[in-house]
C-alpha cells in the first residue's frame, strides 16, 4: 500500500518549496537547499520523538521551528493540529487542522483530525461545516465515510444528497440503510435459530481473528491490506497488519501502520492496550528500548 509509505514520509513533500526562484531574484538572499532539508528533517524527527514520549510543549516547539522553514508546509499544520490536540490546547489545534485541511481538501487524514479535534472542543461540526472547503467533491465524500463510521447517519444523508449521483452514493447509502437497520435490530435469526452473518466488519474482524489464532501471519497481513483499503478509518485493521508485521519482523513497518491506526480509537481502552502491546513488540525488535517501555508503562499504568 504506497499511501502509507507516503504518509509515513509526506513531510519531504513540504520540502518542494520553489528555492531556485528565490535565489534568481538575488543571489546574496539565496537558500541552501541541502541545510534547509536537512534541518528541517533533524526538527521534524525531534518533533516525532517528543511527542512519542509525550513531550507535548517540546514537540511543539520543534515544529513551530519546521514552519518558519516552511511556513506553508499543510504536513506542519497537521502535525501541529495533532500535537496541540494531545496537550489540550483545542482551540489552536483546530486552527492548524483547518489551515492543513484548506491547503489540501482532499486529504482524508486532515479531515478526520480536524473532525476528531471539533468533536472534543466547544464547537459543533454543524456550526463549523462552512468553514471546510465543502465545495469540493472529494471532501464530502471523505466526510461522508468518516461520519458513517462515527454513526452519524442523519448528518452524512445530507452530505450524501450535496453529491452527484454514482456508485459512491449508491453504496454509501446502502451501508447507511443496512447499518441504521442492523442497529434497530442488532441481533437477527434465521427461523432455525442460527444467527445470520453479520455486517461485512464483523465478518472482516472475525477472518481476521481466526488468522491469528491459527498463526496464520502472512494470510493476516494479505486480509488486512485489502480491508485497509476499503476501511481506512477502522482501526482494528491496523492492528492486525501491525500483528502481522510484527511477527514476520518486520517491526518498522508494523510501528508505522500501529501508530497510525491510534489515530483512529475512539474510548476503546482494550483496542488501545492492545495497540501498546504491539507496538511494545515492534519498537523492542527495532531496538529502541526507552519507546517499547514507554509503551508496556502505558498498559501498567492503565492510560
Amino acid at each position: 500500500m504506497k499511501w502509507v509509505y507516503l504518509l509515513k514520509m509526506v513531510f519531504l513533500m513540504a520540502l518542494m518549496v520553489p528555492f531556485s526562484s528565490i535565489a534568481q531574484e538575488e543571489e546574496s538572499a539565496e537558500i541552501s537547499l541541502d541545510s534547509n532539508t536537512d534541518t528541517f528533517q533533524e526538527l521534524f524527527f525531534e518533533a516525532l520523538k517528543q511527542k512519542g514520549i509525550e513531550n507535548y510543549d517540546k514537540a511543539i516547539n520543534a515544529l513551530l521551528k519546521c514552519k518558519e522553514i516552511h511556513p506553508d508546509s499543510s504536513v506542519i499544520d497537521h502535525e501541529l493540529a495533532k500535537t496541540y490536540q494531545l496537550n489540550n490546547q483545542l482551540a489552536i489545534a483546530q486552527e492548524y487542522a483547518l489551515s492543513a485541511l484548506k491547503n489540501q481538501a482532499e486529504n482524508l487524514w486532515y479531515l478526520n483530525t480536524y473532525i476528531a479535534i471539533v468533536d472534543l472542543g466547544d464547537s459543533n461540526f454543524n456550526s463549523v461545516i462552512d468553514q471546510i472547503p465543502f465545495d469540493n467533491s472529494k471532501l464530502k465524500e471523505n466526510l461522508t465515510e468518516i461520519l458513517v463510521d462515527k454513526k452519524n447517519y442523519k448528518l452524512a444523508k445530507k452530505v450524501l444528497k450535496e453529491l452527484k449521483e454514482s456508485p459512491f452514493t449508491e453504496n454509501m447509502t446502502a451501508r447507511i440503510n443496512y447499518s441504521s437497520a442492523h442497529e434497530e435490530i442488532p441481533e437477527a435469526t434465521e427461523a432455525n435459530g442460527q444467527e445470520e452473518i453479520d455486517n461485512p466488519l464483523n465478518a472482516l474482524m472475525e477472518t481476521l481473528k481466526a488468522h491469528m489464532e491459527k498463526e496464520e501471519y502472512e494470510k493476516l497481513n494479505t486480509l488486512a491490506t485489502s480491508a485497509l483499503e476499503e476501511y481506512p478509518l477502522q482501526p482494528y485493521f491496523y492492528y492486525a497488519k501491525g500483528m502481522a508485521l510484527n511477527r514476520t519482523s518486520d517491526f518498522r513497518q508494523a510501528s508505522d501502520y500501529l501508530t497510525m491506526g491510534l489515530d483512529f480509537i475512539y474510548e476503546d481502552e482494550n483496542l488501545t492496550f492492545m495497540f501498546y502491546r504491539e507496538l511494545a513488540t515492534a519498537y523492542k525488535g527495532l531496538g529502541d528500548a526507552t519507546m517499547a517501555n514507554m509503551y508496556l508503562s502505558k498498559i501498567k499504568n492503565g492510560s
